[in-house]
């Protein structure tokens, strides 16, 4: 079993490897994705792939602590992050009695919270009390509806130099690494560079110092839509769906169960 990563290891990783983020949301698939994993994020993602919810703004503290729980359980050799639902951080205070909340009732390693220059100070005083974060800058899938939709940030020099700004106002903050979303590829490897932490990509293109997709993605879990930047490295929902006819089919059959089932 791989040695479990560590905050100043994640850091070291900086321009030595490439770090592999995947979303997991209970202790099944944590197991299964323990081994490829070097860090595991409990996405409020789960808002939408596990509970069939159109965006992630109704997921609750409760929720994420919950799921937390049994992505730990299931995955105990892992670096554990925890999403920051909407509306949990939207001050100092707020924000320290929510991660308090979610350091003490889960195992989770550390906190991802949304935004850039806005959120730096949210996240210097957490980082002075003991909580680890994870940065998100480029699309906040959180401000979505502010924003009109699900938006491609780094088009213009403006949005170029705020992506870089707010990269530096989080490292500053003392985030130990971020997730870059969203974003052009060139423009997110220049915030990359931008920066002496790492810089997790997802659909900001391959010049970053790591990648995160959704398990459920990535898997071909999902099939109401697949985004530009998923590449699904399974057919997963034709296998279950095969898996699936063949038991029915040997059920009506009774074919299942065979002696070898049976006590």
């Amino acid at each position: 079993m791989a040695k479990k990563m560590t905050i100043t290891s994640i850091k070291k990783s900086k321009g030595q490897h490439p770090l592999v983020m995947i979303t997991a949301y209970d202790a099944i698939f944590a197991r299964l994705l323990e081994p490829s994993a070097d860090m595991i994020l409990v996405g409020d993602s789960l808002n939408m792939s596990f509970a069939g919810r159109e965006d992630t703004l109704s997921a609750t503290l409760s929720q994420m602590i919950y799921h937390t729980n049994a992505v730990a359980n299931g995955a105990k050799n892992s670096f554990i992050i925890c999403d920051m639902p909407f509306g949990t951080y939207t001050n100092k205070e707020d924000a320290l009695k929510n991660s308090i909340k979610v350091f003490q009732e889960s195992s989770a390693d550390a906190l991802k919270i949304e935004g850039g220059e806005d959120k730096a100070e949210i996240v210097s005083h957490l980082c002075s009390n003991g909580i680890a974060v994870c940065g998100h800058i480029g699309l906040l899938p959180q401000a979505f509806r502010s924003e009109g939709g699900y938006k491609v940030k780094g088009k213009t020099n403006e949005e170029r130099d705020q992506l870089i700004i707010d990269a530096k106002a989080i490292e500053r903050a003392g985030a130990f690494c971020m997730v870059i979303e969203g974003v052009k590829s060139d423009v997110a490897a220049e915030v990359a560079a931008s920066v002496k932490i790492p810089v997790i990509g997802i659909g900001a293109g391959k010049d970053v110092d790591g990648q995160v997709l959704v398990f459920s993605d990535m898997l071909g879990l999902f099939e109401e839509f697949t985004p530009k930047f998923v590449k699904k490295y399974l057919d997963g929902a034709s296998l279950v769906k095969e898996a699936l006819k063949n038991y029915a089919d040997e059920v009506k059959a009774r074919e299942f169960p065979q002696d070898i089932h049976t006590y």
